[in-house]
């Protein structure tokens, strides 16, 4: 590294990682469970069979929420709030169209902590600014509320430590909506995984790369601001999550430590300059993370949302015996021994160095298609919402809610996955010095085998 910015901290920091086995000691901020509380890996809560909702938030991402919704069965909007009068019609339009009732509608800057104590409300969904979204989800759990976050669920450590206590304290789902982990290119390699196909993976890979074009749209460029203001892979969920299921995080395996590197900002502080006025900028143009799990295995995260390139989420994996990668080009690669038995055409002249072809991958995914895909593809791929894994996840969130059923993802999800912003901007700030990665289960990350969805028949 040619940055000396802290060259005494980072000295402390190296001498730390020594003798502490690759992490920083310091930047373990693993915190004692509270007396009374308890886990909630594999939290199962009494069924609700119509689940009452409250939106806060209803701009780019929220109005979407609503208008999935209403291809839901079993589900009453009851309350809205926003900050403008402008998308709390829309929304109510939304509710028209589909005929269904007007819902109550709060717009104060405080008004969604009205929502969030009606006792004919289930469960909250959030979509508003990154830095709304932990001080709304606690309160919302403290008044007996399941909620639904958009992602990140926490931009700080001690904010992913308040979610995972107050989940833990209320005995309440809450579960950050990454969507990602719903596509169907990425369920179905999850079901391969899960089916031993691509043998012990030892690496895999995820990434937001996405030369944004909307900073506009969001409100008083909330999102342009917090990254001229925080250094670090500030979006790493879409990417992260998938690879974290591939990997059975906290659910068998779990994330140990981290390192980070980034280039300077020449389009980030072009742009924040342009709109903002901004002489600095925080956010890096690329920011590049490896993570270390404790059985060993690697997770590679990148993070660009400036330059001119292909969108990519990379969701890449290297397993013993097989291959997946998504980003430019899906394929598949295997030992033609691997795929002896699994029906699929011509597999006996496959080679490792190469994808299986197009007629080989299909019968794969066919085969191997995720039970959930099965149930709802035709349904979400009508009704949209990146392709439809949007309305998979809202559909997911719902039917695990009705039935009384552990949800996809956890609050130890949310903490795990948004925590990266925090931890990559400590390892950068100290020269790309190895940063801990908190056990946000405290212990219990070995607790459940494998990652699994829950259904009633299993």
């Amino acid at each position: 590294c040619t940055e000396m910015k802290k060259p005494i901290t980072t000295i402390i920091f190296v001498l730390f990682s020594i003798l502490f086995g690759g992490c920083s000691a310091g930047c373990d901020h693993t915190q004692e469970r509270r007396a009374g509380q308890s886990d909630v890996i594999a939290l199962a809560c009494d069924p609700i069979p119509v689940v009452r909702v409250g939106f806060i938030g209803l701009g780019m991402r929220g109005i979407g929420a609503v208008e999935r919704f209403m291809y839901l069965d079993s589900v009453e909007v009851v309350a809205l709030c926003d900050l403008e009068a402008e998308n709390l019609a829309r929304s109510q339009a939304v509710l028209r169209e589909k005929t269904r009732p007007e819902a109550a509608e709060y717009m104060g800057p405080e008004d969604w902590k009205r929502l969030c104590e009606r006792p004919d409300i289930d469960l909250v969904y959030i979509s508003t600014d990154w830095l709304s979204h932990t001080p709304m989800a606690v309160y919302a759990m403290e008044q007996g509320k399941h909620v639904a976050v958009e992602v990140p669920a926490a931009v700080t450590v001690e904010e992913c430590w308040k979610l995972v206590d107050t989940a833990e304290k209320t005995r309440r789902h809450c579960m950050m909506l990454e969507n990602c982990v719903y596509d169907f290119f990425e369920l179905t390699t999850l079901n391969m995984a899960r089916q031993g196909l691509f043998g012990d993976i030892l690496h895999v890979e995820g990434a937001y790369i996405h030369d944004l074009d909307a900073w506009d749209y969001y409100q008083d460029s909330w999102r342009l601001k917090f990254n001229r203001d925080h250094r670090g892979d500030v979006y790493a969920t879409h990417g992260l999550g998938p690879a974290c299921q591939l990997l059975d995080i906290h659910r068998g395996d779990k994330m140990n430590c981290l390192v980070a590197m980034d280039t300077r900002s020449v389009n980030g502080l072009k742009l924040a300059r342009e709109k903002l006025g901004a002489e600095e900028f925080a956010n890096a143009d690329h920011t590049t993370t490896l993570i270390k799990t404790e059985k060993g295995r690697t997770i590679l995260l990148e993070h660009n949302v400036y330059t001119p390139r292909p969108y990519s989420r990379m969701y890449q994996l290297t397993g013993t015996k097989g291959f997946a990668n998504k980003y430019p080009v899906q394929g598949y690669a295997f030992n033609p021994d691997q795929l002896a038995d699994s029906g699929v055409p011509d597999h006996e002249n496959l080679n490792a160095h190469r994808f299986v072809s197009k007629e080989v991958r299909e019968a794969l995914m066919a085969r191997y298609k995720d039970p959930i895909v099965l149930d709802i593809e035709a349904k979400a791929r009508e009704v949209g919402g990146h392709g439809g894994m949007d309305f998979i996840m809202d559909y997911r969130l719902v039917y695990c809610l009705q039935h009384g059923l552990p949800l996809d993802q956890d609050v130890y999800d949310a903490a795990e996955w948004s925590c990266i912003g925090a931890l990559t901007a400590m390892s950068l700030e100290h020269n790309s010095v190895p940063v801990a990665v908190p056990d946000f289960t405290r212990g219990d990350w070995n607790k459940t085998d494998g990652y699994r969805h829950a259904m009633l028949v299993q």
